[in-house]
């Protein structure tokens, strides 16, 4: 939505006051390490780079769409030494304009063309066309030397995906389009003897991502494939759009490169002095290969883990009138506030007013450089229990604008039907007559139905104190038997996600739900009745006792902290906040974060966090806090992936075209909606043309918790949730991961140990 990126600078940087794991060396010796760090030798390089040339993969097959004009590669794997080949490959489909045909017999020519391809899978590989060009619907030209290449991160959910052919979704654009398949929790192998073993615990998911990249850009450089190995760009939504943010954030950081080395991924190999080499050797040439972006769009990713509970409980505690599912969880979510305000008070943040274009102080100028602080006042901030200060005045004026936005883009609203104050649809006429502003006003009144064939879905925003959408949230539990007297579930053998088909799926966002066809899981949203769920009044229904639920913390944490079987916290490797703008990372050169603004999976707060790291480290940072939108919301007025990656390749690519929105089409038909079904948002949003959108920050906090889904805590949750299966190991199914947390759950103790269950327990009394 909005084209203005921040400019922040920090007193001392967000991410130094973060204990990242991430080294700033490429040494890969541990004292911890229980692995194998030997070093990779000249056969086994020798091995990798000739199996993951393309050219020599006989069995390569490509199937051609006349409807997209686009060939699709079939699915091949993306390392040498996969575990579970099934969620390890990779799909490739590119524009049919940079194919001449495909080399059916290896003679360097043509055999097969598009005239004469017809349905079937073609065996052979490709003869690019590097004098061609697409341009794409935006204007922007490109050929097959210079094609972004979009890579779909899948995992929603934070689960597994199997391998699945790449849509031609973007074959029209220029694009190259990517689908790889990835390890995720609760995936198992089983040996020769029979052990089962859980394998896809953190960082495997994003190590299969990161090794498809490889892949993809070894085989550019190879000539096989057309693209640029310089303009790969991230993006998926939920799980995914936190793997897209991750991806992006730890490009090529050598943290990841033990992970990549296990699975036989090209183009990173141990060498004999601990240190690495990220080079491919191409007709006696060394060429560097990285797996990071350039770019990233994510729609509702859910990270930083690390402080996602503690924000989520912040955002909830500030709207006076939430009704948390027990006196339990009450207490627990001002605790977890309280934490939250020194977690971000500790990290000494500051703004200036004129790279942000707000006035934070209210002086009428914009010239003042800001410090972001929580501050707490109970008689001053009465109406959001006590918080308030610059910091929650940067997050009000982000979701001002945001609303503001979207008013002023009404003029692309596609297919809506208006209305007047007495209910009745206006005629025609009285729609092509509409202002700007007069849609605005019919928004703010809720006076309008959005069309149901257009793709300007998402979840309806509550009122401040009112309820949100109707229903139970969407999503599944996690798989596995539920555990009983106190113990980790165990999980069932390795799932598999149906790819034939996307109906029924959970993501607003249509080109996300078509590239994430592998995956097990839409979304996580907890299933209603669940403890994990909003409104629960039984805390948990594992545990008998806190201080068997608290030792429960304690082990679990205290394993995962004393490492991985090379020596690293897992939960540091997932927090994107450790590497953005950490020496050993190439930062990417974009990133877009889109959130719906009534979802109920993450608080905005992290989004924010994230922006205010990433334009300190120089990175291009966008949010967008879609006003209405659901989870992974859909690209709305005018906005898609293709107008910003065409966007940003026309301001950051030297000699592209500059790219702008088009302007919009006038609606002159009104829809066909019987009756409005917007919100009247009337009452606590002021409106006028000349000044914009104002309404307080306890009118946006209470928006927010009317599509509330999740239980205090909502990430690590008491009773094990989809981030805890994400965190297991070997033996273990699922851990409990969240250090803050626990800090809580052991000072408070005495205090929150005798409202554990309390509630609960006297409704069935």
């Amino acid at each position: 939505m909005k084209r203005k990126a921040i400019s922040i600078t920090l007193v001392a940087m967000m991410i130094a006051s973060l204990s990242a794991c991430s080294s700033t060396e490429s040494d890969s010796s541990s004292s911890d390490s229980t692995a194998d760090l030997s070093a990779t030798s000249q056969e086994d390089i020798e091995y990798i780079e000739e199996t993951l040339n393309l050219a020599n993969n006989e069995g390569q097959e490509w199937t051609y769409s006349s409807d997209a004009d686009a060939w699709t590669l079939s699915i091949v794997s993306a390392v040498a030494y996969p575990e579970i080949e099934d969620e390890q490959g990779v799909s490739v489909c590119v524009p049919g304009a940079y194919v001449k045909g495909i080399d059916s017999d290896g003679d360097g020519t043509e055999d097969v063309t598009a005239e004469d391809a017809g349905s079937d899978a073609v065996q052979g590989s490709l003869i690019i066309d590097y004098d061609a060009e697409v341009t794409s619907t935006n204007g922007q030209t490109y050929t097959a030397e210079t094609a972004p290449v979009i890579l779909n991160t899948g995992a929603a959910g934070y689960s597994s995906s199997t391998n699945t052919e790449a849509a031609t979704t973007y074959a029209a654009e220029g694009y190259i389009n990517v689908a790889c398949g990835n390890r995720g929790k609760q995936d198992t192998t089983e040996d020769e003897d029979g052990n089962t073993t859980y394998t896809g615990d953190a960082p495997s998911c994003l190590v299969d991502q990161k090794n498809a990249a490889r892949y993809v850009k070894y085989n550019i450089l190879l000539g096989n494939l057309p693209g640029s190995v310089d303009y790969f760009v991230s993006t998926g939504g939920s799980g995914g759009g936190a793997h897209a943010t991750m991806f992006a954030a730890t490009s090529n950081n050598s943290d990841y490169y033990d992970y990549e080395i296990e699975a036989g991924a090209v183009g990173v190999y141990r060498n004999e002095d601990g240190s690495y080499s990220t080079t491919v050797s191409i007709d006696g040439t060394d060429y560097e290969l990285s797996d990071g972006a350039w770019g990233c769009v994510a729609y509702s990713a859910i990270t930083s883990l690390s402080e996602a509970d503690m924000a989520m409980a912040f955002e909830y505690y500030m709207d006076t009138d939430y009704e948390f599912g027990s006196s339990f969880q009450s207490q627990l979510a001002e605790y977890l506030s309280e934490e939250y305000m020194e977690y971000i008070n500790e990290q000494n943040l500051s703004v200036t007013e004129e790279s942000v274009g707000f006035d934070l102080n209210d002086d009428g100028d914009t010239e003042d450089t800001i410090d972001l602080s929580i501050e707490y006042d109970e008689d001053k901030y009465a109406d959001t229990n006590g918080y308030g200060g610059s910091y929650l005045d940067l997050y009000m004026a982000e979701f001002q604008e945001n609303l503001q936005w979207y008013l002023d883009n009404l003029d692309y609203a596609d297919g809506w039907t208006w209305f007047d104050e007495d209910g009745n649809a206006l005629s025609d006429e009285e729609v092509a007559a509409m202002t700007s502003e007069d849609k605005a006003t019919a928004f703010i009144e809720g006076r309008y139905a959005k069309s149901t064939s257009s793709s300007e879905g998402g979840m309806e925003g509550g009122m401040p104190g009112g309820g949100g959408k109707d229903g139970a949230p969407t999503g599944e539990a996690p798989t596995g038997e539920a555990p009983t007297d106190g113990e980790k579930p165990t999980a069932d053998a390795t799932t598999e996600g149906d790819s034939s088909s996307t109906e029924e799926r959970s993501f607003d966002n249509s080109d996300v739900a078509e590239n994430s066809a592998g995956d097990t899981m839409d979304v996580g949203t907890p299933d209603a009745g669940t403890t994990q769920s909003a409104g629960s009044s039984t805390d948990s229904s594992n545990y008998s006792s806190y201080e068997e639920m608290l030792e429960a913390y304690e082990s679990d944490i205290a394993s995962i902290e004393e490492g991985d079987e090379y020596g690293n916290n897992i939960v540091e490797l997932y927090n994107p906040l450790n590497y953005i703008g950490n020496e050993d990372t190439e930062n990417p050169t974009w990133m877009r974060i889109v959130m719906g603004a009534s979802e109920g999976d993450m608080s905005m707060f992290s989004s924010l966090n994230l922006q205010i790291a990433a334009v300190n480290a120089g990175i291009d940072a966008t949010i967008e806090w879609q006003w209405d939108g659901g989870h992974v919301p859909s690209e709305v007025l005018g906005e898609s992936l293709a107008l910003y990656v065409d966007e940003m390749y026309g301001e950051y690519v030297e000699g592209a075209t500059t790219v702008t929105k088009s302007e919009a089409t006038k609606q002159t038909e009104n829809g066909d909606a019987e009756e409005a079904t917007g919100t009247d948002i009337s009452s606590w949003v002021s409106y006028d043309s000349e000044n914009g959108v104002s309404f307080s920050l306890a009118d946006a906090v209470s928006y927010r918790t009317a599509g509330a889904s999740k239980t205090i805590p909502g990430f690590d949750v008491i009773d094990y949730g989809q981030e805890d299966y994400v965190f297991g190991d070997s033996d273990s199914d699922a851990r409990h991961w969240d250090s803050y947390l626990l800090g809580i759950l052991q000072e408070h103790a005495d205090e929150l140990s005798e409202l554990f269950n309390a509630d609960s327990e006297s409704t069935e009394e």
